[in-house]
């Protein structure tokens, strides 16, 4: 955990389960935490109002994320006011389009200026992320989410694309550039090796935060060990 801790990227936990968003909070090396209407409504989240407000009881020192969810620029505007004075710590995740393929730049914009601290999602291109920069201001906080992990599923390197958003978010110091839905822990120190300013990382991820630098001999041995321990335990014979 000592290289964990001596990284320049910030490590946010994303989830919803309640549980393990307090536990994840606890710990020294996540700096903060977000979540979306698909994690919550996995875990259960019936209200959502409450569940937000519950956490933010024990979650009010780091910053956390919740997202908007009409599809009407409008009532998202709305919600967003709404979610932003739910706490100073809290960020409100609005998607780059609605499901018509509209695009929220606008909408982001008014928001800044009424000094709404925004986190853009589900970015994927490279002139989202300009138009997106493009709307901010440079004092206001905000977030720009980019889901590498989902760029890297259709087959592209991601890395590459993330660089160049790191210039681009460089024009508005107030902003930072999320790396979002990464696959696994390599892409924590990729994002760290490119200056990336957050990433964001599932409970089940950061469980396995322990294997960075772990001596790879002594992992196939213990990889060894599983195979023969599972198949002992489940009496196979030939």
């Amino acid at each position: 955990m000592d290289k964990v801790d001596k990284l320049s990227v910030k490590i946010f936990a994303d989830g919803a389960d309640k549980v393990g968003m307090l536990e994840m909070y606890e710990k020294s090396y996540i700096k903060g935490l977000t979540t979306n209407p698909t994690l919550m409504r996995k875990a259960g989240i019936t209200d959502y109002r409450d569940f937000c407000k519950d956490i933010l009881k024990t979650v009010d020192d780091k910053p956390l994320s919740f997202e908007v969810f009409s599809d009407s620029f409008d009532e998202m505007k709305r919600q967003a006011i709404e979610i932003s004075g739910w706490g100073d710590n809290v960020y409100v995740k609005i998607p780059v389009t609605n499901t018509k393929g509209e695009t929220c730049y606008s909408m982001v914009k008014a928001l800044v200026e009424l000094n709404v601290k925004v986190n853009v999602t589900a970015i994927m291109t490279l002139e989202q992320v300009r138009r997106v920069v493009d709307v901010l201001d440079a004092d206001v906080p905000s977030y720009v989410s980019v889901f590498a992990g989902r760029i890297a599923d259709t087959g592209v390197d991601p890395v590459p694309l993330m660089t160049e958003a790191v210039s681009i978010l460089k024009s508005k110091p107030a902003s930072e550039l999320i790396w979002a839905s990464p696959r696994e822990l390599l892409n924590i120190l990729q994002a760290n090796e490119i200056g990336c300013h957050v990433i964001t990382v599932t409970n089940d991820l950061l469980k396995k935060l322990a294997l960075i630098d772990k001596d790879l001999t002594e992992y196939s041995l213990d990889t060894v060990k599983m195979f023969y321990n599972d198949a002992t335990s489940a009496g196979f014979k030939l």
